[in-house]
């Protein structure tokens, strides 16, 4: 079983949202990642930058108002 952290990078600084992750949803600009024995948690205004599989990290990106993102 491969879980992985979560973070929000926000002008290079990272933030952990969660670890051992095992279950992440992405529904618009809101993603709901889930872990074994934590209540579910959401985190708004941000979208997927990067996954890095080798390392088990998910890096979000906060959504600037100028930016774009395709639905």
């Amino acid at each position: 079983m491969c879980q992985m952290s979560v973070v929000v990078e926000d002008e290079g600084v990272e933030t952990m949202i969660m670890e051992n992750v095992t279950h992440l949803q992405v529904s618009g600009t809101t993603i709901e990642v889930s872990a074994f024995f934590e209540d579910p948690r959401a985190v708004e205004g941000v979208f997927i930058q990067a996954i890095d599989f080798l390392g088990g990290k998910v890096i979000l990106k906060k959504v600037r108002a100028d930016s774009e993102i395709l639905p």
